[in-house]
């Protein structure tokens, strides 16, 4: 299969000179979590120009540096990776999911010249694990074991901290061995925007270090059990709009987390194979 295959040809993009609560509120629109941010030159042609993610928003509006700015004050090309990795609509899939996981990107702009035509994402590769051997091949060989974990008590900029070092997009909120929520980029992100609407900015650097996980993180966590198949997994991942899944064993217990970066392994070593 070629990237034509399965790429989205209607793209939604982020001018540059847009601020961040513009691409927030398109992320959210569309349920997306990243924008190709383009340049719309005197041609009025699409011109990509970089790319925009819900982390990097969350990353820079967590950091002390920026702790006293509205997102209304970023333009989205001082948030932006700027030259993404791009592709052309006839490149095979295996090549482009090799990229993702080597990159450790969750999507790449498709261009012809420099307008760009269609993107490609975890989301486009995942909706095609549907038959042999994805319903045949279980969770728990396929998921991660060792978690990175947070406690509901813990700082937000602590938690923040590790998404960064881990380079990971979600942390599962533990209180012992019982699972009390989870927190991802997109929380960090929709509350900073919350929180320096209603906090004087004068009291936003000092109250931004006094956040708890607990103040942000989702609560009544969906989980999937280690015995369901990678076809449930990326079933369950695309009706819930997840990009990963604490799994659970038959005690309840967590054992692990699957995420679309997971499965996307599982599709490169098949590509390789086929």
């Amino acid at each position: 299969m070629h990237i034509k295959d399965i790429m989205s040809s209607k793209v939604v993009v982020v001018d540059k000179d847009q601020n961040l609560n513009d691409a927030l509120k398109l992320m959210k629109k569309h349920k997306i979590s990243r924008l190709p941010v383009i340049n719309t030159n005197n041609d009025h042609k699409r011109e990509l120009v970089g790319i925009i993610t819900e982390k990097d928003i969350a990353l820079r509006l967590g950091s002390s540096r920026y702790g006293n700015m509205p997102p209304s004050h970023f333009h989205v090309s001082t948030v932006m990776t700027p030259d993404p990795i791009t592709l052309n609509a006839a490149e095979n899939l295996g090549k482009a999911a090799k990229i993702m996981i080597e990159n450790k990107i969750g999507g790449i702009p498709i261009i012809d010249d420099v307008e760009i035509v269609g993107i490609i994402t975890k989301t486009d590769f995942i909706k095609t694990c549907q038959g042999i051997p994805y319903n045949k091949t279980y969770i728990k060989d396929r998921m991660q074991t060792d978690v990175m974990t947070v406690n509901p008590g813990d700082r937000l900029v602590h938690a923040r901290r590790i998404l960064i070092d881990e380079d990971i997009g979600r942390l599962p909120v533990m209180n012992g061995d019982e699972i009390e929520g989870i927190l991802t980029a997109k929380d960090i992100a929709d509350s900073m925007i919350s929180f320096r609407k209603i906090v004087p900015d004068r009291y936003q650097a000092a109250r931004i270090r006094n956040l708890i996980v607990e103040d942000i993180m989702t609560q009544n966590v969906r989980t999937i059990n280690e015995e369901k198949t990678i076809a449930d997994a990326s079933t369950f991942m695309i009706d819930e709009d997840f990009s990963g899944v604490p799994v659970t064993n038959d005690n309840g217990e967590i054992t692990g987390m699957i995420t679309k970066t997971d499965i996307m392994n599982f599709i490169a070593e098949l590509e390789e194979v086929y």
